[in-house]
């Protein structure tokens, strides 16, 4: 496996989002449908990605070929913020969440970020145990994702690292 940094509308890109989008709204279809009108909108507006705020995007291919995760990082006040981390549910169980994490991790110090923080939902138990297991730590949900019952936000400082490497 290989990481290649594309842009946000790489179509291998927007083919893992559309899988990831489609996993997470049958994840929630049940809160999604007891929520009202009003409190729907404000969390799809709180999920919502601004393209010209992405400023990298990595994709990992497996060995065949194929675009098997994504995540990207955007601009979070001195920090970036990961979004859309996702490995295929092909690939999962070999580690590559790991490795992804570790490449975003690396993309963010080749910029000389030294925090990264993330959003997740409360019944992601596998991303949520990945962030816990390399350094996440959690922290007060922060706008917009306030506006989602069941946001969970994490940070990693990102110094230690630093220091590691040099």
């Amino acid at each position: 496996m290989h990481f290649e940094t594309v842009h946000w509308d790489d179509p291998r890109a927007l083919a893992l989002r559309t899988a990831m989008d489609e996993e997470m709204t049958a994840l929630y279809a049940g809160r999604s449908a007891a929520q009202g009108e009003v409190d729907q909108a404000a969390v799809t507006a709180a999920l919502a990605i601004d393209p010209s705020t992405i400023m990298h995007t990595i994709v990992a291919i497996d060995d065949d070929g194929s675009a098997v995760g994504h995540a990207a990082l955007r601009p979070w006040g001195e920090g970036l913020e990961v979004k859309k981390v996702y490995i295929a549910p092909e690939a999962r169980g070999r580690g590559l969440s790991r490795a992804l994490m570790a490449e975003v991790e690396r993309a963010a110090l080749e910029r000389d970020i030294r925090s990264l923080v993330l959003q997740t939902g409360n019944l992601q138990l596998a991303a949520i145990a990945l962030y816990e297991a390399v350094g996440y730590r959690s922290v007060e949900v922060w706008a917009p994702y306030t506006a989602i019952p069941a946001s969970l936000c994490y940070r990693k400082d990102l110094t230690g690292a630093v220091q590691a490497t040099v």
